[in-house]
């Protein structure tokens, strides 16, 4: 069965020899892994392999096989040609570590337009800017969102934020209540959108501690989350 549908690329493996395994997630059908067969042996091989840059928006015709872990793609085209994304040095690290991050925590086979059209406005958003120090803060916390654990904000008021309930409260409870700088960055991003972000002001070694906290909320929602491998290299990247 045929199927067109649009992709957004989370990873790529070399398989065998001369094929590639592609994660991917999908406008209908969330996650889907393809084989791409000797694309690593041909001159036509290796311009589609262009195509699967990580984070690239493609519209593809899939040849779909039920109860088949590795489908095939039988036509494929860009959906959205960025500029900047995979050129710049810094949005570059930002697309590897983010597409692991994405790896790692989208596993669902199922639809979620919702969370495909926030990856597909958020990476588009990022492609056009220039100041974007903190895209990836505001862009996991915003994750979270769709992955279930957004911060409850019914009492932003207080004075430690618990990473292990995801509740603000007015005393330290465990050593997973938060208070001091990271709060106040937590406070500041809670229900903004991306276009405010130049208001707010932190430097590496706030962005790195603030980022480390995200990392360590993924991890206690999501049993299987472990930290990227690609984290020390974003952090020296942004340092």
């Amino acid at each position: 069965m045929l199927i067109k549908t649009k992709v957004i690329v989370l990873s790529k493996l070399k398989y065998r020899d001369n094929d590639l395994i592609v994660k991917c997630f999908t406008w209908h059908r969330g996650v889907v892994s393809y084989l791409l067969r000797g694309v690593l042996n041909s001159k036509k091989g290796q311009s589609k392999i262009a195509y699967f840059q990580l984070l690239s928006q493609l519209q593809i015709e899939e040849s779909y096989r039920e109860n088949q872990s590795l489908q095939t793609i039988k036509d494929l085209r860009l959906d959205y040609s960025f500029t900047s994304l995979h050129t710049n040095i810094l949005k570059s690290s930002i697309v590897m570590f983010l597409a692991e991050v994405l790896a790692s925590v989208l596993r669902e086979e199922e639809k979620n337009e919702q969370l495909y059209d926030y990856l597909e406005t958020t990476f588009r958003w990022l492609d056009t800017k220039d100041e974007f120090s903190n895209f990836h803060l505001l862009f996991l916390l915003n994750l979270t969102k769709h992955l279930g654990f957004y911060p409850d904000t019914t009492n932003t008021n207080q004075m430690y934020f618990n990473l292990n309930n995801g509740l603000f409260e007015s005393k330290k409870e465990d050593i997973y209540s938060i208070s001091g700088e990271n709060l106040t960055t937590l406070k500041q991003l809670l229900g903004i959108n991306f276009d405010a972000l130049e208001s707010i002001k932190l430097n590496s070694k706030q962005r790195q501690s603030f980022l480390a906290m995200l990392l360590l909320y993924f991890e206690l929602h999501l049993g299987s989350f472990k930290k990227p491998k690609s984290l020390q290299i974003f952090n020296q990247v942004f340092n």
